[in-house]
């Protein structure tokens, strides 16, 4: 059983997809980053405020202050503002990977061309050899 989940890790499948998942954290700080330090400052400055965590539909009496906020705290409140926020940042970031894979597919689209200049693909090559075998 050990040598069978040795051969499991080993395998090239396993290593990518660690590989990828460690690629893929670091890349979401950095995009995470940019939203919030770079665009989101850039709404603060055309809306008053770094995003919309303050925008609520309440109701009834105020019941305090929250602390960490200082937004006034109501007997019945729903926070529709800190989902507008989150929705922003998943738009923001599905356009972020949209371009990354974008600039991915354009850098490899001239490695594929040089693969199908070099030459017969295996098929090609596998069919003229049992072509002249026949012929034989």
């Amino acid at each position: 059983m050990i040598q069978e989940f040795k051969d499991f890790v080993n395998r090239g499948n396993v290593v990518d997809l660690a590989v990828a998942v460690v690629i893929g954290a670091a890349f979401g700080l950095v995009v995470t980053s940019f939203v919030d330090d770079v665009l989101m400052q850039i709404v603060a400055a055309i809306f008053g405020q770094p995003d919309f965590s303050g925008l609520t539909i309440h109701w009834g009496d105020q019941i305090g202050v929250d602390p960490d906020t200082g937004l006034a705290l109501y007997e019945g409140q729903i926070y529709y503002g800190r989902f507008l926020t989150q929705a922003l940042n998943f738009l923001i970031v599905a356009f972020a990977v949209f371009l990354v894979v974008k600039a991915y597919n354009k850098a490899n689209e001239g490695k594929e061309e040089e693969e199908e200049d070099s030459g017969p693909s295996e098929i090609d090559l596998l069919t003229e050899i049992r072509d002249s075998l026949a012929n034989r």
